[in-house]
């Protein structure tokens, strides 16, 4: 039995997309970039291309998934970037927190920036970058834990939105994902 999918095409690299119910009736597309270096590549040099203009200092993301992307972007820009950790590690100092929640776990998830990465992002001109942005949670931790840190943030990139598109007016985006809700009439 074949598993249910969504087609995807970034700068001429297509990808099948495996669809995951994450809760009774309503299902997601899962776009894992991890080790698809030939997709990150593509979906990194096109977001760099429309984040150009926004003298932005330096990226931030969060852990794990987008990690790869940030790099990507990171090397074509020529910029530092900053990863928001899960977990709090003994050499991490004073770090800052915020908490979120998971789309695709349903749980909250705490998002940690280490001391030293707090003064690289000190005054700064940033753009968050994740690989979809869904419900927003991760921005709004991000955010939070950036306003602490005194960062500016000036723009906010993904490779794709997902859900209502109304609420995604601001972000760069090379892409929209739907949402599948099944009809519970």
């Amino acid at each position: 039995m074949a598993s249910e999918s969504h087609s995807v095409e970034v700068a001429g690299i297509k990808r099948d997309l495996p669809l995951m119910e994450i809760k009774p009736g309503v299902k997601i597309a899962i776009l894992n970039i991890l080790g698809d270096y030939e997709f990150v590549n593509a979906a990194s040099a096109k977001l760099a291309q429309k984040l150009r203009d926004r003298s932005i200092e330096v990226l931030v993301t969060a852990e794990a998934k987008s990690i790869p992307l940030a790099h990507a972007i990171s090397s074509e820009m020529r910029l530092p970037y900053v990863v928001l950790r899960k977990t709090h590690k003994p050499y991490m100092g004073d770090a800052l927190q915020s908490e979120t929640l998971s789309i695709t776990t349903g749980q909250p998830q705490t998002l940690f920036l280490d001391e030293k990465d707090r003064r690289l992002v000190a005054g700064k001109r940033i753009a968050i970058i994740d690989d979809v942005i869904s419900t927003g949670s991760t921005l709004q931790g991000i955010r939070l834990i950036m306003d602490k840190a005194g960062a500016d943030v000036v723009a906010e990139a993904a490779i794709f939105t997902e859900g209502d598109r109304a609420q995604w007016y601001d972000i760069v985006a090379l892409g929209h994902l739907p949402v599948w809700v099944e009809d519970q009439s």
